[in-house]
């Protein structure tokens, strides 16, 4: 048996965020084991923590999506995280020091919430043919896009910036396109410095009304993450996606330094990430985590 925790990850409060299955005890499974367990939980991802093997990490992490392994992600991070410290988990110094495929992640303690270092990023345009079919299987127009990126920080991601949150949050994609296509796509849109962000045009009026219900007061930009590339149409919150977009939005003036986005809410989600950039121009992705399921592991 192995100790085993289910955890949602951006959310105060118990299935508004992105679930995270976090074995504890992950030393001795195989990598056909560990995307097994991956495959049959089918959550966007699930996290194995290892002994590190590298000087100054805490823990190792592996990163499994029903579809594969990832080199990084950041739910899995903060949620891991949240998951080793409440096992009893001591960091050596400092910031708690994730050790995973890109290297070593610091992360640290903001009150209630846990925010990790995002990791370097890579950016550049995305090729035109790219970007064209990527808009026709999102259903917009060259007229609603306000700029695009190619984002690499590990995962690879294709942004897309939005006129308009209400735009974001229309979207019906073609996911069989999109899943022909290969890619990563994030989407995302700001939303008016005096207008606050209620998660709206849900499919349903129950959905709708519990979703505002539980939002955040005021979000500045408004994301949604397409993945099924890896087997997970739309991902409810994506900590990978939020950094890379605040790293390039951030550096062209296009969002402020410090910022909230809202992402789930058409998934019936309320997520909450917040979003800083330091005196080092370090960006520091945060968000609350709460555990909903802790027992042990038969695999």
């Amino acid at each position: 048996m192995r100790a085993f925790k289910q955890v949602d990850v951006f959310t105060p409060q118990p299935g508004l965020g992105n679930a995270l299955a976090v074995v504890l005890e992950g030393a001795g499974l195989s990598d056909e084991a560990m995307q097994r367990f991956a495959r049959w939980t089918q959550l966007s991802e699930t996290t194995f923590l290892l002994p590190p093997t590298s000087l100054g990490a805490d823990y190792r992490v592996r990163i499994f999506t029903p579809g594969g392994e990832l080199p990084f992600a950041g739910h899995p991070t903060l949620g891991s995280c949240h998951a080793w410290l409440e096992a009893g988990g001591q960091p050596q110094g400092e910031f708690i020091v994730q050790e995973c495929a890109v290297g070593l992640v610091r992360i640290r303690r903001e009150g209630q919430r846990l925010a990790f270092a995002a990791p370097a990023m890579a950016r550049s345009a995305i090729a035109p043919e790219l970007l064209q079919d990527i808009m026709a299987a999102l259903g917009v127009s060259a007229a609603q896009v306000r700029a695009s990126q190619r984002l690499d920080n590990g995962p690879v991601w294709h942004g897309v910036l939005l006129d308009a949150p209400e735009t974001v949050l229309a979207l019906r994609p073609d996911f069989a396109r999109l899943a022909e296509l290969k890619v990563k796509v994030g989407i995302a849109a700001p939303y008016a410095p005096s207008v606050a962000a209620p998660l709206i045009l849900r499919r349903n009026r129950e959905a709708r009304a519990f979703a505002r219900s539980q939002a955040p007061a005021q979000a500045d930009l408004e994301v949604r993450a397409f993945v099924p590339d890896v087997g997970v149409p739309e991902d409810p919150v994506t900590g990978s996606l939020n950094a890379s977009l605040a790293q390039w939005l951030m550096a062209d003036g296009l969002m402020p330094g410090d910022y909230l986005a809202a992402q789930g809410a058409c998934l019936g989600r309320a997520g909450q990430v917040h979003l800083a950039c330091d005196a080092q121009g370090q960006v520091w992705v945060g968000g609350e985590s709460v555990t909903c399921i802790d027992g042990q592991l038969h695999w």
